[in-house]
């Protein structure tokens, strides 16, 4: 008995060291983006490495906001993922409903047919749907980036994965008491689903701060750009500056950073919750 509690403890210890090795072997690229922005270009790519700077250089915090409109970039994208986020959580979370707890002809079909467009890569359909955004006279405009981006089937699928679990009975005991299917999902679905919402706030504000193929595709003017956009055009005019280079990309980083952390707990739930039906 004590030899076989001992053995899964050191299993349990083998299993933890592995976990801890690997996570801090993941975490050493952005360690290294880190020490980077506080150093002088000549110091970047040193050997040996020098893991954290004798003297940062701080200065290279400051430099980064006068060399482009930094600022401009960031407000942008700020402005175009919190408006995207908001709408795909808004129209995933209410057709989830309609497909999870609303009986009608054809759902199935439907909803297969709607995630299935899942598997059809956006450069499939990237030039029509540039042509149709220039007809409406999109182009050039924030509109298109969140038209583009407001509607998701991924976002759809996930939150019917967890409505699924709800069961339909608390729906049909809410309608006796005479709530509409408007109530049911604001005042009983959308409380429930706080880990898949907050999954899906982390998926759409991630993939939406970090894209660059669409703000590249449609936004022309550079008062309009994103912080992808900024970053790229910033590579281009200062190629050599590493130092500002990493000091930009960990300044990008930076919101992703707190948003993951803020809805940690209730991401790890979701994902966990959301995976109990397929």
């Amino acid at each position: 008995m004590r030899d076989a509690k001992f053995g899964r403890t050191a299993g349990k210890v083998v299993v933890y060291v592995l976990l801890i090795s690997f996570a801090l072997l993941l975490m050493v690229p952005f360690y290294w983006m880190v020490q980077s922005s506080l150093k002088l270009d000549q110091d970047v790519f040193t050997i040996p490495i020098q893991w954290w700077p004798a003297n940062p250089v701080w200065e290279n915090y400051i430099n980064i906001w006068t060399r482009i409109p930094l600022m401009t970039f960031l407000g942008n994208t700020a402005r175009l993922t919190v408006i995207v986020t908001f709408l795909q959580l808004l129209t995933s979370s209410f057709a989830a409903y309609a497909f999870s707890k609303l009986r009608f002809r054809g759902r199935n079909l439907l909803f297969l047919l709607y995630v299935g467009t899942i598997a059809v890569p956006w450069q499939v359909y990237m030039v029509p749907q540039f042509i149709m955004f220039r007809t409406m006279g999109l182009v050039d405009t924030h509109m298109a980036i969140i038209v583009l981006q407001a509607f998701t089937a991924f976002g759809v699928f996930l939150m019917k994965q967890f409505y699924d679990t709800i069961p339909y009975e608390l729906n049909e005991a809410a309608r006796i008491d005479g709530m509409s299917e408007y109530q049911i999902w604001r005042q009983i679905m959308l409380p429930l689903s706080k880990p898949a919402l907050a999954t899906l706030t982390i998926f759409t504000f991630v993939f939406t701060w970090n894209d660059f193929l669409g703000p590249r595709l449609y936004l022309v003017t550079q008062n309009l750009w994103t912080i992808q956009i900024g970053m790229r055009m910033f590579i281009g005019q200062h190629a050599t500056e590493f130092g500002l280079i990493m000091a930009i990309a960990t300044v990008s980083l930076i919101p992703i950073l707190i948003v993951f952390l803020s809805l940690q707990r209730f991401f790890v739930q979701g994902i966990a919750t959301t995976g109990l039906k397929g």
